[in-house]
């Protein structure tokens, strides 16, 4: 089997006994990113003042052409890049003039988004309807945003406590208007972990992802796709925003068409850097999603099929199967918290949401690692 650890040679020399099996939450960053990172400060040195020509002209337009290559989306400038994903859905629901805003969602979103809607919930600026995961979600979900009396509809196309994919995107973005309902997907989990071709309603939905987690590019690079036409004016807006606007009338606050309509201001370029050598990486390894995919395929089924001797056996998997999969395995079980604490003192990393444990795969595991985990994880039979 092929191991691409060359590919991180300091991340790994940096922690030798490490073995990280949380690729799903801060993924390694590749022996790249250090160099784009490099970069990102010898321009800012050599360039000062006029380094914003290099971001703005050269890097930001490589990074939105990799996203727009990675998603098929027919046109790059529907790219725009912020820190978090936070600040670009605060854009988007500042973009509906409705007051309260009518927002459909699932009980298994990010807490960021968790958190932001119950706190708009509690000073009435959204009505929130919250559509149950389990069993027969996406044909509830369906139904629930086929009412019509939603202006926006917020739902992840990788569940990231369960790993549950939302697959029926093209049926959803049906419902999708410029005056509403706006459908935003939360993407994180699929972004470059699942093989994604948004082409068909690139017209339609909001795209919401990043490079911290499957792009191997770490903070600063969250990006939103933004459909042509929807949210003209959002009432939270940086200077950035109108960076190309020529034609604004006098005394109006104008705004670009492109989707630098929902840019900020200033902001720290260098997860673009990263994010753009990590790229570059990927092409000159011949790499693409379904490469990675496909060396990760057979290190996830070796663990499932060693699990039976540990205590993994009696856990519920969440996401036994399907195509597409996600990244990670979910495994509920109230010993959730205590197996990832034995787990931290064999130097292994995985991660806890309630009482899942999660355990994700990266291009820098290979069949040893596997090997390594199973083996801890048998001890875990007395933990």
């Amino acid at each position: 089997m092929t191991s691409y650890k060359h590919l991180f040679q300091r991340a790994l020399a940096a922690a030798p006994d490490r073995l990280h099996f949380a690729a799903h939450s801060h993924h390694l960053w590749p022996d790249a990113s250090w160099l784009g990172h490099q970069a990102a400060w010898d321009d800012a040195a050599r360039l000062a003042d006029h380094k914003w020509g290099r971001v703005m002209e050269e890097i930001l337009p490589a990074a939105q052409s990799e996203v727009a290559a990675e998603l098929h989306l027919p046109d790059p400038s529907t790219i725009v890049f912020a820190g978090n994903t936070h600040d670009l859905l605060l854009r988007i629901v500042s973009a509906r003039s409705e007051h309260p805003v009518r927002i459909l969602t699932s009980d298994g979103e990010f807490h960021s988004f968790r958190r932001q809607s119950q706190r708009w919930l509690e000073s009435g600026r959204i009505i929130l309807d919250i559509v149950p995961n389990g069993a027969g979600f996406a044909n509830r979900f369906l139904a629930a945003a086929g009412a019509g009396n939603h202006d926006l509809i917020f739902v992840s196309q990788v569940m990231f406590e369960t790993g549950a994919v939302f697959v029926a995107l093209a049926d959803l973005a049906a419902f999708a208007r410029p005056d509403g309902p706006w459908v935003v997907i939360d993407g994180y989990h699929g972004f470059m972990s699942l093989e994604n071709d948004l082409s068909a309603v690139a017209d339609r939905i909001f795209y919401l992802a990043g490079g911290y987690k499957y792009a191997m590019a770490g903070e600063g690079a969250a990006f939103l796709h933004c459909p042509p036409g929807f949210g003209a004016r959002p009432e939270i807006t940086g200077w950035y925003a109108e960076f190309a606007d020529l034609e604004k009338a006098p005394g109006r606050i104008g705004y670009s068409a492109d989707a630098m309509r929902f840019m900020g201001s200033t902001f720290d370029p260098s997860g673009l850097y990263r994010f753009v050598a990590v790229r570059d990486m990927l092409a000159a390894e011949g790499l693409t999603t379904a490469k990675v995919n496909a060396h990760i395929a057979p290190l996830r089924e070796k663990l499932l099929a060693g699990l039976a001797s540990t205590s993994l056996a009696g856990a519920t998997l969440l996401n036994p199967g399907g195509d597409p999969r996600a990244r990670f395995l979910a495994f509920r079980s109230p010993q959730a918290s205590a197996w990832k604490t034995a787990l931290e003192a064999h130097d292994i990393v995985t991660d806890v949401r309630g009482d899942v444990l999660r355990i994700g795969f990266g291009l820098y595991h290979d069949e040893r690692d596997v090997n390594r985990l199973l083996g801890a994880l048998g001890d875990l039979r007395d933990a």
